[in-house]
């Protein structure tokens, strides 16, 4: 079972079990503990993982975090428990304080299903008042089980996590400015995208005739997206049928030992599937093939190796997507964090098959 499925599994047993959890001790033994065992930490090894952290304040005492994550003996993360029933936004400045006075970099604030990851990115030693990262682990996506992997006790890297923390943190408020310009459009927002294609002037009239155009603009775009997305899941069924439906060659006593070796994963085909969507705007499916190495897995057209769209690297612990739209077609390669980021590079693959 992977950490995914593993989290999931939590999840699914937090949700048939919170109803007869009824206290903050109780959350902490049924929910979060077990949490901090799914990412590899030994909760009876107080070099691991500390209860009950001293976070005394001036000359305030006796103030204590529930657990810290320690590294090399000092605390890495610090983590406050409330009760699975508490809203958390009303405890974010008890975390603040404990955060100040502490070695710890992250600060996550839970009851037991929502986690929120804290640090300091604005200003040093000091909490951030939003977080980079906020998990349900009753109800995620792929990108947030894949950043929480990174405080895995395995896979832990601190510069590594603020590198990423910046960028995530910014794209989700970004995200929610979206969405909440989205479903009720500021005069600001409307104003800006009008005067990119209204040549006149842009009374509050004009604000007021395209505010509903901005609106059904958005809604359209999102219609289109999951139309596509389905498409193309139909697509990619429609091709796994047919595939499966072609017998499999035997393989020669004295066949190539090389290629004996190579097994294409689901991961693979299922990239293959999406260039091919994306290609199949401009080109005939059929011209589009893969080929498995050991090394990588390439996307050709026409089946010629002279003819290469891109190539994936993603079998090792980073993933890897390579293209060849530079000078005299070298390759270039660029790390993605899931197969799905292939879609940003939609046009240069296109561009690149058409060249040929």
């Amino acid at each position: 079972m992977d950490f995914k499925d593993e989290i999931k599994a939590l999840g699914d047993r937090i949700l048939s079990l919170k109803e007869q959890v009824s206290t903050e001790e109780a959350t902490k033994t049924a929910f979060i503990l077990p949490f901090l065992q799914k990412l590899g930490y030994d909760v009876f090894n107080p070099l691991e993982i500390t209860a009950e952290l001293v976070a005394d304040i001036g000359i305030k005492k006796g103030e204590k975090v529930d657990y810290a994550i320690l590294k090399d003996g000092k605390p890495s993360v610090i983590i406050e428990c409330k009760s699975w029933k508490e809203k958390l936004d009303v405890h974010t400045t008890q975390l603040h304080r404990y955060f100040h006075v502490t070695e710890a970099r992250f600060g996550v604030l839970t009851n037991g299903i929502i986690y929120k990851f804290y640090t300091d990115l604005e200003a040093p030693n000091k909490m951030d008042e939003n977080p980079f990262l906020e998990i349900d682990i009753t109800s995620f996506t792929e990108l947030q089980v894949n950043e929480l992997k990174k405080f895995h006790k395995s896979y832990f890297n601190l510069e590594e996590i603020l590198t990423s923390a910046s960028d995530l943190k910014y794209t989700n408020q970004l995200k929610n400015l979206l969405k909440k310009e989205m479903v009720e459009s500021s005069a600001d927002f409307v104003k800006f995208f009008t005067k990119q294609i209204y040549s006149g002037v842009v009374t509050q009239k004009v604000i007021d005739q395209f505010t509903s155009i901005v609106k059904k603009t958005f809604q359209q775009i999102i219609s289109e997206t999951v139309n596509l997305r389905l498409n193309q899941a139909v697509i990619k069924e429609t091709e796994t049928l047919q595939i499966a439906e072609i017998p499999k060659l035997d393989v020669q006593q004295n066949g190539d030992d090389e290629a004996s070796k190579i097994i294409t994963t689901e991961e693979e085909l299922e990239s293959f599937y999406i260039i091919k969507a994306i290609l199949r705007v401009k080109i005939d499916s059929n011209r589009i093939f893969y080929r498995d190495t050991q090394s990588y897995f390439g996307i050709l057209l026409d089946n010629n190796n002279r003819k290469p769209i891109c190539r994936l690297h993603l079998n090792g612990s980073k993933k890897y997507l390579s293209l060849f739209d530079g000078e005299g077609r070298s390759e270039r390669k660029i790390e993605i964090r899931t197969i799905d980021d292939v879609y940003q590079y939609a046009e240069i693959l296109i561009t690149t098959a058409l060249s040929y």
